[in-house]
């Protein structure tokens, strides 16, 4: 039987709503917040020059509220200025590490779908960043969550390896397997890389990070379990809140924009489906479809 977790929708600036929720709260936060500047009806518009003055006192209240095990994953991603690429992105998580952050990881979103475009000295981005912060070296992530299946591919590679090769790796037993193809002799599924290839979603025109399903679901299962707590402050059309709930976590979700906020909500009440994503059916960690 499915369980109903809770899923809250509040409307109005997370810098403010926050401070309601007492410390330590969420397992995870997982975001994209609205680009330099976009949203100008919203937030003012923020200039790139600005952006991390703006953005930092909301992670001082992210990582007041996120659990000392739980981890802050933020989606977003540089933009050019006069010919050349702002240094934004680099400036906020130097100065989030000032605010006793930690840069764990970063994942790249590869956008499998994205139309080909070009400017006079770049090409467009089929990419965007994914920033893993925490607030301490330990904390709860279940990498067995999201392996994936090993692949055809690597049949016909183990079919060449001769049986001594086969024999002296039996013991090596998840060790992640490495480059070795010998090291993937009986298993079916392995670990992915820190690449998503995932197509994009453009069903809501009022935001401007829309991300499909299966990227917070991929980040959901990898750091949180069942009745955990997910929070996206800026969150758009609800998609993290909606697929939270699907996979049994509780979830908050926030955003300024109150046509969002109903978007969000509707989300909410679609009734519950046994499942979302079968691994390697949507993501697929060599960028190749199944």
């Amino acid at each position: 039987m499915l369980i109903a977790p809770e899923a809250t929708i509040y409307q109005g600036d997370c810098l403010d709503v926050l401070r309601q929720f007492p410390d330590h709260t969420f397992d995870l936060i997982l975001t994209s917040p609205p680009y330099a500047d976009s949203r100008a009806a919203t937030y003012g518009g923020i200039h790139p020059d600005r952006y991390v003055e703006w953005f930092l006192p909301r992670t001082a209240e992210f990582r007041r509220v996120l659990k000392p095990t739980g981890t802050f994953i933020l989606n977003i991603k540089e933009k050019a200025v006069n010919g050349e690429r702002h240094t934004y992105v680099l400036e906020l998580i130097l100065a989030m590490r000032q605010q006793g952050w930690l840069w764990t990881e970063e994942f790249i979103w590869h956008k499998k779908n994205c139309y080909p475009g070009k400017w006079p000295n770049r090409f467009r981005d089929a990419w965007e960043r994914l920033l893993q912060f925490n607030t301490q070296k330990q904390f709860h992530m279940y990498q067995e969550a999201v392996m994936v299946p090993v692949g055809d591919w690597s049949k016909s590679r183990l079919a060449r390896l001769s049986e001594t090769d086969k024999r002296r790796d039996t013991s090596k037993v998840g060790s992640g397997f490495g480059k070795n193809i010998s090291n993937w002799v009986g298993r079916d599924k392995v670990y992915p890389t820190n690449v998503l290839h995932l197509a994009t979603e453009c069903g809501n025109r009022r935001h401007s990070a829309v991300f499909p399903d299966a990227l917070p679901e991929w980040f959901i299962k990898l750091f949180t379990q069942a009745g955990d707590w997910v929070l996206d402050p800026f969150v758009g059309s609800g998609t993290t809140c909606a697929v939270a709930r699907q996979l049994s976590r509780h979830s908050v979700g926030i955003d300024i924009v109150p046509e969002n906020c109903e978007l969000a909500r509707a989300k909410l009440i679609v009734p519950l489906q046994p499942r979302l994503l079968d691994a390697g059916e949507e993501y697929n960690s060599n960028g190749s479809d199944q």
